[in-house]
């Protein structure tokens, strides 16, 4: 009996000291993860914040002031051009109607210029030139006679009375003379000086007309302004088109650009003209450098609401542009880029 004691003591002794082992065993452990959690805390380095954005590219839209049906398309959608190149060709019956009907008014104006300016008809100016010459003959036949009439009045044959009457037929005559030799004048001169101006002036007014219906039909034939890829082509050969409205549009080969939207509380590590590292997967994850000339508020539609409750604030989002610092073949509008802050 005594021996069936001891051996359920030491049982029961045994079965404590395991117990005592397991829980200090679970106190070491827990004690270790601390430690270890601890120590990760507050060695550990931050994850760095990826920065997702794309590459863009500045779009020129090809349009003209001549409304008109499209008859050929010289440049496709994918083609590659340069500036000058001849992009598309506009046909406006009504345009070239104006053209021709500008063209005959200053015909007419030209020719009523040059009517003008020639003068007065050589058979009107011979016609005043007799009549001149035939009052200035009267002149002299009355101013023979009045000198006759006038000695014999000294001389007291004649009464005073036919002194006066050939001395007004004298004067009678050279005013008919003097008038005949001004008429001569008028019609060698021609027209006034006010009427040559006024003719002038029509010229220059027509003149202008043909150039202004000719800078409308200078686009019938529209051209690239910038050297790059036909990017979109909106109408079809043979549809009308109207006035300014876009025919194509030229992606520039000069101007890529990256596009990426961050919050505000990032602003301080992107001021502009910071020259950033940034990743192309397209381009085999290919790093370039590119420098920030561009930031702008998004607006409040692009806020990040904060929870009120958590004790944190609302943060705007800002949109920031950066050029690649130098040219990076194969790169196009539309790839991703990541930006590792």
């Amino acid at each position: 009996m005594a021996t069936t004691d001891n051996t359920s003591n030491n049982a029961l002794q045994q079965e404590k000291q395991a117990n005592r082992s397991l829980i200090l065993t679970v106190a070491v452990i827990v004690a270790v993860v601390a430690v270890v959690a601890i120590i990760g805390f507050c060695f550990m380095n931050k994850p760095s914040e990826i920065i997702e954005g794309q590459v863009e590219g500045t779009t020129v839209r090809i349009s003209g002031k001549l409304p008109g049906r499209i008859v050929e398309f010289y440049a496709h959608e994918g083609d590659t051009v340069q500036a000058g190149d001849t992009l598309v060709r506009i046909h406006s019956a009504v345009a070239e109607a104006q053209l021709a009907q500008a063209l005959a008014m200053e015909d007419v104006a030209r020719q009523q210029n040059r009517k003008v300016d020639a003068g007065t008809r050589k058979q009107i100016v011979q016609s005043a030139y007799d009549l001149w010459q035939q009052a200035k003959a009267a002149a002299s036949i009355t101013k023979k006679t009045y000198d006759r009439m006038e000695r014999l009045y000294s001389e007291g044959v004649l009464s005073e009375q036919k002194r006066d009457e050939a001395k007004a037929a004298y004067d009678a005559a050279v005013a008919a003379e003097n008038a005949a030799k001004s008429q001569y004048s008028l019609a060698v001169a021609g027209a006034q000086s006010e009427d040559k101006q006024s003719a002038a002036a029509l010229v220059q007014a027509a003149a202008g007309g043909v150039d202004q219906v000719k800078a409308v039909l200078d686009d019938a034939f529209l051209t690239s302004p910038c050297a790059g890829t036909i990017d979109q082509v909106y109408p079809e050969a043979g549809e009308l088109v109207s006035l300014g409205a876009p025919i194509m549009s030229v992606l520039r080969s000069d101007d890529r650009h990256i596009i990426f939207n961050v919050r505000e509380e990032l602003l301080n590590d992107l001021p502009m003209g910071k020259h950033i590292k940034v990743m192309i997967p397209a381009l085999g994850k290919k790093e370039i450098e590119a420098e920030i000339y561009y930031i702008r508020d998004m607006g409040s539609y692009a806020t990040w609401r904060a929870t009120k409750t958590t004790g944190s604030w609302d943060s705007r989002t800002f949109e920031i542009k950066a050029r690649p610092t130098e040219e990076v073949p194969g790169l196009r509008p539309g790839m991703s880029i990541i930006y590792n802050k």
